[in-house]
């Protein structure tokens, strides 16, 4: 089978752009097949109120600076009116929904078929829709028997939905304690976890955490091969959330052993009544449609070392937690890992 492109790139968000410059930049042409409307990620599903921890000198792609002061903090609609901006800088073909449902790969190329009936085909494909596709659902003991809501991160939007409730936020990262936060001012909010919240400055030493990470080099440090499991990420705070929890608005505690019916049971065995339950628990990648290709391990994470597949040679990843460093899944590291990934994606010639 003839193909008219060097490489096949799944998914249009901040990492599938940041492989296509890079392989712009290399002389090589690609095609990405995104399933969305528009090239701009998961960011417009993300809740309302988001803002990214790092400034906006941190929070850019290869070859285009995030516009505005420099040390702001981006809100989520500025990330995609800024990946819309990206996308539009490249010479590159954007197919969007387009949903690719499975992949084959033949010896030498690899067919990438989407839901519409179109196929892609290239000696290299990318998996970019990272490490951020798939909720990660816990099971939660007794929730058969609970009467309440239980629904993910994913589906939050703002308090309004929550106003006067009583909610149990499950998780103690970043996304929990800001959501938890936000809610406590309409609602009587807990935030349950098995360890507990922990912090970061936002501005050590009068300058912001990333300059600190960018200057000592553990920014890019290559230890994600050295992660089997990727820890709790600290909340960055500047002393909003911290104070927030001092003042247990809202409540932090471990977490419950057991659901029954309309209520938490904590470890102390008291019982707290419940409306509904907030999972950020993180997300899961979602590769999928590399099952029949044999990539996967049988939790359908992917095989791979730093990006670069050990199953097939001219597949790689990019945009997963820890791929390679702390900030492998972020905007701001994303773009060294294409550069690294593109570099070493030899396909079979």
């Amino acid at each position: 089978m003839h193909s008219s492109h060097d490489a096949v790139i799944v998914g249009a968000g901040q990492s599938g752009l940041a492989a296509a410059h890079h392989l712009r930049r290399r002389g090589l042409s690609a095609v990405v097949v995104e399933s969305g409307s528009e090239p701009v990620g998961s960011w417009p599903h993300y809740y309302d109120s988001l803002t990214l921890f790092s400034p906006a000198r941190y929070s850019a792609l290869p070859g285009l600076r995030f516009p505005g002061d420099p040390d702001h903090y981006p809100h989520r609609d500025e990330v995609v009116d800024y990946l819309r901006r990206y996308a539009a800088t490249l010479d590159t073909d954007i197919q969007t929904s387009q949903r690719v449902t499975d992949v084959d790969y033949d010896g030498q190329l690899f067919t990438a078929h989407t839901a519409t009936g179109k196929v892609y085909t290239a000696p290299r494909l990318v998996a970019a829709t990272g490490g951020f596709g798939t909720p990660n659902i816990p099971s939660l003991p007794g929730q058969t028997d609970f009467t309440g809501d239980i629904v993910h991160a994913s589906r939050y939007r703002s308090p309004s939905a929550f106003a006067g409730q009583r909610v149990i936020v499950v998780g103690a990262g970043n996304s929990a304690v800001q959501i938890a936060t936000e809610l406590a001012e309409t609602a009587s909010v807990t935030v349950a976890s098995r360890t507990p919240v922990t912090f970061v400055p936002q501005r050590p030493f009068g300058r912001d955490v990333h300059f600190w990470f960018t200057i000592s080099g553990l920014d890019a440090l290559p230890i994600g091969h050295l992660i089997r499991e990727p820890p709790t990420v600290p909340t960055v705070d500047t002393g909003r959330y911290r104070a927030a929890l001092t003042a247990q608005r809202p409540v932090a505690r471990a977490m419950f052993t057991r659901l029954e019916a309309d209520a938490a049971v904590w470890p102390d065995a008291t019982r707290s009544t419940v409306d509904t339950i907030i999972l950020a628990t993180g997300y899961r990648p979602d590769l999928t449609y590399l099952h029949s290709l044999g990539a996967l391990d049988d939790t359908g994470r992917p095989l791979h070392r730093k990006g670069v597949s050990t199953t097939h040679p001219g597949l790689g990843y990019l945009g997963l937690e820890w791929q390679r460093t702390l900030s492998s899944a972020s905007l701001r590291g994303v773009g060294r890992d294409a550069r690294r990934l593109i570099a070493h994606l030899d396909p079979v010639v």
